[in-house]
């Protein structure tokens, strides 16, 4: 889709594959979040061929490794939005590969379980 700005040639691919890529986000929630797309343009992560979804995670450890060199981080959280209401604001799959520092925030336990404030704490 020519209006779709993850469907255009990125110049600054992290990593690739022949059913998808990787490149740093936009609008990076720290410093080294990465995306991971598929080639093709479906905004649904469960609408994906299953060998789709297997090349994107195929890239999750190279991207790791580039990350791990360029920006040392501590940890990582790996996510998908997968519809409207999970937070999805770009109609076309991403994963996000986001590096973590340690002290980046107070109290990291929890992680991905933060999206929901009100059940996140379960200890």
């Amino acid at each position: 889709m020519s209006d779709c700005v993850f469907c255009r040639p990125a110049d600054d691919l992290l990593a690739g594959n022949e059913l998808a890529i990787a490149f740093p986000a936009g609008f990076p929630v720290s410093p080294g979040h990465a995306l991971i797309v598929p080639r093709r343009h479906e905004p649904d992560f469960f609408s994906l061929t299953v060998e789709e979804q297997a090349a994107v995670i195929a890239l999750v450890n190279p991207v790791r490794a580039r990350l791990d060199r360029d920006f040392g981080p501590d940890a990582y959280n790996l996510g998908v939005n997968a519809g409207k209401a999970a937070g999805q604001t770009i109609l076309h799959t991403h994963l996000h590969v986001i590096p973590r520092y340690a002290g980046d925030v107070a109290e990291p336990r929890g992680g991905v379980r933060w999206v929901l404030p009100e059940t996140a704490r379960y200890w």
